[in-house]
């Protein structure tokens, strides 16, 4: 996807101040049960497949809901997305809410299905 000039500012400019994390080092989080990962992708997407052991909190909502889900300001938490720019302007916002220990996993989704990494299948379209 080709994305506009503006926006990768604002990602570059968000990535210059989070963390970021491997899909290895995510895995890793995962299976020991150290960190939620959530994905912040449309729906549909999530509803096409996803990193098994993530949960879901799209883009749009995740600023309104994520206090609710995980009131702990110093809770591990992975965010990723397609290909790690919405996640890493997710996790910029995260740490402006006081989220202390919050990370963007560098590549995306698809940086965790090319390492062959576990994932749930989707179910089809979400309506």
């Amino acid at each position: 996807m080709k994305h506009s000039p503006g926006f990768l500012k604002l990602v570059d400019e968000a990535k210059s101040r989070v963390r970021e994390v491997s899909v290895e080092e995510a895995r890793r989080k995962i299976e020991a049960g150290k960190a939620k990962v959530i994905d912040v992708r449309e729906e549909s997407e999530w509803a096409a497949g996803h990193a098994r052991g993530a949960e879901h909190m799209g883009k749009g909502v995740i600023e309104r809901d994520i206090e609710a889900h995980v009131p702990d300001k110093n809770a591990e938490i992975i965010l990723y997305c397609g290909g790690g720019f919405r996640s890493a302007l997710s996790a910029d916002n995260l740490q402006k809410m006081g989220y202390r220990n919050v990370a963007s996993m560098a590549g995306g989704w698809r940086a965790w299905q090319e390492a062959g990494a576990p994932v749930e299948p989707g179910k089809g379209v979400a309506k």
